[in-house]
């Protein structure tokens, strides 16, 4: 049987030598040393295909700006040591907000991709009001205490899922479509001088994997969001699918055989259903994990009855888009995201055959913190990084 070709490793973005592709260029440089952790001048025009006098310029004005250092010469070559430039990771922040309809949570981003700061509060539907105030306090919190510094916060991040005040899961209060009513970015707007940039959460956590994830092996994926709801994103050789109306990869609006959508079973509000239908309080998803040996017999029926509405959706998926992955991530505990892919996985792989390669279906790297994480990418990758989207 024909092996399924293995992903390539992330490729450095080529740049362009025409002088009105400067900024273009000093992005594609920045990544480079991201992903290279240290390199030369010399180095990075081969990489990047730019000249040299052209990669001396954009080095001098990434030092200038503080985005990279410099680590030294290296060491052990012969004539004289070439510097070595890595990335700052205080050369500027993210701030990652992401609103869930049983969830918030607050993250900090440096340019090196490290979450200096998490927050995170389970509530049921908070309002718009109530929401600011929390995320108000979170980040002042981060500059009171020197965390980062705001000077160099480029801008805030909001994920949030699509039609979050109009898609009826359980328990949604009526007042709670007020989230459709109102302009998010001038909302989140109030918190500071800072860019607000909002995108739907299963999208920017598939952006966040894509940049600091699994999407530096392998670089088309299909991403799973187990939320509230259930979202999903679609990565095409390192660039998110944006589709025509912005939101491919809905695959929480797909129909199973009954004829109910996906999210009402594979999604922490379909697993709270299964928990109140069996006699038990849910618990909060963080402590899944130390619940009583009955819970967690439901949780463990929940996984199999959702890995099996998956894996048809799934397998359309491998046939129409032949992603190098599908990735997992969500705010379930890991071991459970972990059991859900390997029960997914158990049902696809015997379909894998040479004319249809079946992918591997994994937990994504930044499952827990995902839409949050990839809020915080948003402010870097309108701004600093090389990011392209497919409309």
């Amino acid at each position: 049987m024909r092996k399924r070709a293995a992903d390539h490793r992330a490729e450095t973005p080529a740049g362009t030598n025409p002088a009105r592709a400067g900024e273009h260029n000093q992005r594609v440089v920045l990544q480079a040393i991201r992903m290279a952790g240290e390199t030369t001048r010399l180095e990075l025009a081969k990489l990047t295909r730019l000249t040299a006098p052209a990669i001396t310029g954009i080095t001098n004005r990434l030092l200038e700006k503080g985005y990279v250092t410099d680590a030294g010469r290296r060491t052990g070559v012969r004539g004289m040591p070439a510097f070595r430039f890595a990335i700052n990771p205080d050369g500027c922040y993210g701030i990652g907000v992401n609103v869930d309809r049983d969830h918030l949570s607050v993250v900090s981003l440096d340019l090196a991709g490290k979450v200096r700061t998490r927050a995170s509060c389970e509530t049921s539907f908070a309002s718009p009001e109530v929401v600011l105030d929390y995320v108000r306090q979170q980040i002042d919190a981060i500059v009171s205490n020197g965390t980062i510094d705001p000077a160099r916060i480029l801008g805030l991040g909001v994920a949030l899922p699509g039609g979050l005040g109009s898609v009826d899961l359980p328990h949604r209060p009526p007042e709670y479509r007020v989230w459709d009513e109102i302009d998010i970015a001038a909302h989140f707007g109030m918190l500071g001088p800072w860019p607000v940039l909002v995108e739907n959460d299963a999208a920017a956590a598939a952006m966040g994997e894509a940049q600091f994830g699994r999407g530096l092996v392998h670089r088309s994926f299909f991403y799973i969001l187990i939320s509230a709801g259930l979202g999903g994103g679609l990565v095409v050789a390192g660039k998110y699918f944006a589709g025509a109306t912005g939101r491919a990869g809905r695959i929480g609006f797909l129909h199973d055989r009954d004829n109910q959508m996906l999210q009402n079973l594979v999604s922490i509000s379909g697993l709270n259903a299964a928990l109140e239908r069996a006699g038990h309080a849910p618990p909060p998803p963080s402590a899944l994990a130390a619940s009583e040996p009955s819970v967690l017999e439901t949780v463990e029926r929940w996984i199999e009855q959702s890995a099996d509405t998956l894996c048809g959706p799934i397998r359309s998926i491998n046939r129409l888009v032949d992603p190098g992955a599908i990735l997992i991530g969500g705010r379930l505990p890991r071991p459970f995201i972990d059991r859900l892919a390997l029960a997914v996985t158990a049902r696809v792989a015997p379909d894998a055959s040479p004319l249809v390669p079946v992918a591997p279906v994994l937990t994504a790297e930044l499952a827990a913190d995902a839409p949050a994480v990839g809020a915080a990418i948003l402010p870097f990758n309108a701004f600093v990084l090389p990011v392209e989207t497919i409309g």
